[in-house]
Formats: structure tokens, sequence, C-alpha cells
């Protein structure tokens, strides 16, 4: 049995919090309905401290983040399928907030809907992140009557897009640890340690290896001009980004990216599985597949599968289906082609292309194990045989100087 903190709160509104003991998070709810009781959050005791840390960081950002959004997201959906009315529910997620900036951004809410505005609408008027999917998917649910259920299937997909985006990042941090302390190794070794030896070589007026000379002019380099050359990739970094913002130069990197070896297949199914969950969503919430598919191509990140996506929008409009201009592009990966014409033919392509997600999630998951398993080593290797060398050179002339055998 583990133990579990809850948020939840009574039928009548009064917010209640504690720790209860169970075998999972669903047994943890089923506890708390049978006591009467709406749960808004249940999450690990042990992982609540992390919890707190992230919320109160906000990744460094002020205002309403993606994490606090889809959190809210959760709340009003959870308060709503239990019969609480909207603006009720407001009141009631007020009362629970500690967030300053969540409780002043549901009181704009609450003051809209107290107007009679819809929820979409009100929505829209907020400078924090509700994105066009997002408000196009309130419109539908609030369109088709089932706003619980609309903001219920929004919930799911900002989770799944989130532990995506965060799996992805996560991997990269150890690798990305290794680099720079690899990185930092070498400046000190050539900043700080190899000039020790230069000025014993210096006394000894003997003339150094070919290694040793090569290993010494490094590191002059680096001592001297290393800020110059720190600020000329800099100064380079800014001129390449500012380049990236033309659609002609954006675009190429962006071909070049799909066509790399192991990164290229990683960011082709990271865009296929968040290209085919939006869509999925979308449709699944009312929206016409026509709107989704201009939508859905917008959370992209990769221009040439937007303009490929704008092609077949074109295409749907000719009376084609969705999976033709997809093969033809050579872009999107056979399966998620198959499983889309068959959904298409079916009449499922919405619940299809929640299972392309679901699928490529897990190949995600899969390729980033793979290129960390032949990206450390590679790493480790790389460090190791950098320092080796770097101490040969340095015994190399050690030795000839006292001339004894090598």
């Amino acid at each position: 049995m583990a133990l579990y903190h809850f948020k939840a709160v009574s039928q009548s509104g009064e917010p209640q919090e504690g720790r209860l003991e169970g075998a999972d998070q669903q047994a943890i709810v089923r506890q708390l309905q049978q006591r009467g009781l709406i749960p808004l959050s249940v999450e690990p005791a042990g992982d609540r401290s992390a919890s707190i840390l992230n919320m109160k960081l906000s990744l460094g950002r002020k205002g309403t983040s993606e994490r606090q959004i889809q959190a809210l997201t959760q709340d009003l959906a959870a308060l709503l399928k239990a019969g609480v009315p909207l603006e009720r529910a407001l009141s009631i997620m007020i009362q629970v907030r500690d967030r300053e900036e969540d409780t002043r951004l549901l009181n704009r809410i609450r003051e809209g809907i107290q107007r009679g505005q819809p929820l979409s609408a009100v929505l829209a008027e907020q400078d924090t992140g509700f994105s066009p999917f997002y408000l196009n998917m309130i419109r539908a649910a609030e369109i088709s009557g089932n706003l619980e259920q609309g903001l219920a299937d929004l919930a799911v997909y900002l989770e799944r897009s989130r532990q995506l985006r965060e799996k992805a990042l996560s991997a990269l941090i150890y690798p990305a640890i290794l680099l720079l302390v690899s990185a930092a190794s070498l400046l000190i070794i050539l900043t700080y340690v190899i000039p020790q030896f230069q000025q014993l070589f210096a006394d000894m007026g003997q003339a150094m290896p070919l290694p040793t000379r090569i290993v010494i002019g490094t590191a002059d380099f680096i001592k001297n001009a290393g800020l110059w050359l720190l600020l000329g990739l800099l100064l380079l970094l800014l001129y390449v980004r500012r380049r990236l913002h033309e659609p002609r130069i954006r675009l190429a990197w962006h071909r070049l990216q799909l066509n790399l070896p192991l990164v290229g297949p990683l960011i082709q199914r990271l865009e296929v599985a968040r290209f085919s969950r939006s869509l999925g969503t979308l449709m699944k919430g009312g929206v016409p597949l026509l709107g989704a598919l201009d939508i859905a191509r917008q959370t992209l990140g990769n221009q040439l599968l937007i303009e490929i996506l704008a092609e077949a929008g074109n295409g749907l409009k000719e009376g084609k289906r969705l999976a033709e201009p997809l093969q033809a592009s050579g872009r999107f990966p056979p399966l998620a082609i198959q499983m889309i014409r068959v959904g298409e033919e079916t009449g499922q392509l919405e619940e299809m292309l929640l299972r392309v997600a679901d699928t490529y999630d897990r190949e995600v998951e899969n390729a980033i194990q793979r290129l960390l398993t032949i990206l450390e080593p590679v790493l480790i290797l790389g460090l190791g045989v950098l320092i080796a060398g770097i101490i040969i050179s340095m015994l190399v002339a050690i030795l000839s100087i006292n001339e004894l055998p090598i």
C-alpha cells in the first residue's frame, strides 16, 4: 500500500486536503468518491515536494504555464463531471488554489461567465497560454453541449503531450551534463595544467616532439583567444538564429533535420505523435476534419511537415482523402499512413489517429533509449581519447628531455 496526497472538495464546495493509503491512484479516487468528495488531484506523497517545487519555479516564467493550464483543465473537468455548475466550479477552484496568478485568472473567467459569455469567448480574451487548439476544443464542446467531456479530452491531450516532451528532454539531460563536464575538464587541462609543463620545457631549451607542440599550441590559442572565440560563436549563433526566421532558410534547415541519421527518425516520430494526437483530439471534440487539420498542423515545429499538411488540406478541399497526400510526401511513416487509411475507410479516423499517437509515443521512447545507448559510450570514449592523447603528448616530451627510452 502506497501513501498518496489528495486535494478534493465536498458537494458544498468545501476544500479538503490530506493523505490516504491505497493500492494506486484509482483506489484513492474511489475512496474519496465513497466519502462524497470530488477528487481534484491525487499524487504519490513522496513526489509532492518535487511537484510543489515545479509549481513554484514554473520553469522560471511568470504567469500561467502550460502545466498550470493542464491542472486547471483537469480540475474543472472533474467538477463539471460531478454535476457542479460552471460558475460554481470556478468559485470552488478559486478557493482551493494557492497560486496568485491562478486565482486572478479564474476570477476573470468567472466574471466573464457571470456576464453571460461562453467559456471559449472568455478564454480568448485572456493574455495567457490558451492556444487556438485549446480554444477550438472548448468551442466545439460548447456547441455539442458536452463541455465536461471536451475538458476531459483536453486534459488528457495536455498530459500526454507534456509527458512526451518531458521524456525527450529528460533523456537528453545526462548526455548534456556529460558533454559540459567533458568540455570543462578539457578547458582546465589546457588552460591551467598544460602551461605548467610549458614553462618546464622552455627552461630545458630542447625541441619538443610534434604531439607536444600541437597540444601546447592549442592551449596557447584557447588561453589567448578563448574569449574572442566564445564571442565569435555567440555572434554566429545569433546570426544563424536570425537567418532561421527566413522561410526559405527555415524550410531547408528543417528538411535537413529530417534527413539526419538517428536524429531525423526521432524528430519524425515526435512530430507524427504530436500531429496525430492533436488532430484526433480535435475531431473527437467535434471539430470538422478540414478545420481540425489546419489547427493541428500549427502544433508542429517542423516547417516541412507543416507545408505538407497544408497541401493535404488543399487536397481535402478537392475531395481527396488525408492518407493520399501524406503518403505521396514520403515524410510520414508507412504504419501511420496505413492506420489513417483504415480509419478513413471505416469512419473511425479520430480513434485511429489517437492509436497512431499512442504507437509513436512508444516509438519515441524506444528511439530515445537507442540513441542514448549509442551517444553515452561515444561521449565517454571521446573524452577518454582526448585526455589520454594530452597526457601521452606530455609524457613523450618529459621522456625525451630525460633521454629515456620510449
